[in-house]
């Protein structure tokens, strides 16, 4: 305890001296947006929206519950890294995403996936980790084709062991013969550029650092990837309680938490046996979609259950009407009249947008040519759709938006 005790306040350590660095000695609550949202607005389609945006241009921000920061601020900083963290609320984002994982010991920390270790760190380059992975590395064959492989888990290794590791930007190369070529791969349209340092964090220190950093907190209990219980001993529902059991232990409102599942069984255990908690408990959809599962019962049968908050992926609740206009989809529609709240992910995510904008702007492909249109698909979501909070890889743009049109004041 004491070893932890230490950790964390080295942590905050760091925070006090990253957040004070700002511009005329300001400390943190001061909101930095950057460039980008301007360079974004310039990039629109001539037309209202873009006249009401480009008139907020002098307005000083604030911080706004509206703006999630998905992992942080993924776009340029390792994601899950107090790095990104404190660049996501440097940027406004209210409330801060820590995906939780547990390691072999079965201390929580955060990692977008329980396997994602040898893309997300430099775990490859440290022979007695990587020889511990599910898959230790093994090179590319030139000569063959053939890809190299890794695979290694949070479960693979001790929290201590873990903590030894650095984040980096989550990317390989899978024609890497070579541990530390494994560790490229990094999209042109990212960054490596503050790759440099890539601190990682346990749930508990996420915890006191989005405190410290006076934000709210939405953590995502992630899909195990091992069979359950985990040796034989450590159930899912134990999994799911000890989540939440990190927040009662740091004396955290539960009116601040919003907690988050793809599997509906978690978010029906948080509802039934952690009701103050699971009021605000997140379903995440990522079914495909269907006539079914998009139905007003279906929606009804989710409110039946207790489930209050919704949150599918962007393209799920936006559609195209017969003039090419983004517009509220039938499955939007239904979850509202269902009486859920919806939230958006992910805004930022899909990189240059000239050609589409991919997999989450799959229903809304043709109406998606340039980069500005990313607030074209939040302006839509947040007025038309009524989503109470959007995630993004850069919350600036979202805070951008929800101080400029007069999103930011709303809670959820």
């Amino acid at each position: 305890m004491k070893l932890r005790t230490l950790r964390v306040m080295a942590l905050l350590m760091s925070l006090v001296s990253v957040a004070n660095a700002s511009p005329g000695g300001q400390g943190k609550g001061q909101v930095h947006l950057g460039p980008r949202p301007f360079w974004l607005v310039q990039d629109m389609d001539e037309g209202p929206l873009k006249d009401a945006l480009q008139s907020c241009q002098a307005r000083k921000p604030r911080p706004t519950d509206f703006s999630i920061g998905h992992r942080g601020a993924p776009l340029q900083f390792p994601e899950h890294t107090l790095e990104s963290y404190v660049a996501a609320a440097q940027m406004g984002a209210g409330i801060l995403e820590c995906d939780v994982a547990f390691t072999r010991d079965r201390e929580l920390v955060c990692r977008h996936a329980q396997n994602d270790l040898h893309t997300t760190t430099n775990i490859v380059t440290i022979p007695e980790l990587s020889a511990k992975c599910t898959q230790p590395f093994v090179p590319a064959d030139p000569q063959s084709g053939t890809e190299a492989q890794a695979e290694c888990r949070t479960s693979d290794i001790t929290l201590e062991e873990f903590k030894s590791l650095k984040g980096k930007m989550d990317a390989f190369n899978p024609m890497a013969t070579t541990p530390e070529e494994y560790l490229g791969g990094t999209a042109d349209w990212r960054t490596d550029l503050y790759s440099s340092r890539g601190t990682l964090l346990t749930h508990q220190e996420s915890i006191e650092l989005f405190k410290a950093l006076g934000v709210k907190f939405t953590p995502e209990l992630k899909t195990p990837v091992v069979e359950m219980p985990f040796d034989g001993d450590y159930s899912q529902q134990d999994y799911a309680r000890q989540m939440i059991q990190d927040y009662i232990d740091a004396g955290v409102n539960p009116r601040e938490v919003w907690p988050q599942s793809f599997l509906l069984d978690d978010v029906l255990f948080w509802i039934n046996d952690m009701p103050r908690f699971g009021k605000q408990a997140v379903f995440l959809d990522q079914q495909p979609m269907t006539a079914e599962n998009s139905s007003p019962s279906w929606m009804e049968s989710l409110s039946a259950q207790g489930v209050n908050v919704l949150a599918p992926a962007l393209w799920k609740m936006l559609a195209l009407d017969g003039h090419q206009q983004i517009v509220p989809s039938e499955y939007a529609e239904n979850a509202r009249a269902a009486g859920l709240d919806l939230i958006a992910w992910t805004v930022e995510r899909s990189g240059p947008l000239a050609d589409g904008g991919g997999w989450y702007h799959q229903t809304i492909t043709d109406a998606i040519n340039n980069d500005g249109d990313v607030f074209k698909v939040i302006d839509v979501l947040a007025r038309e759709v009524g989503v109470i909070g959007i995630f993004s890889d850069w919350p600036a743009t979202t805070t951008y938006y929800a101080n400029c049109m007069g999103f930011a004041g709303r809670a959820h």
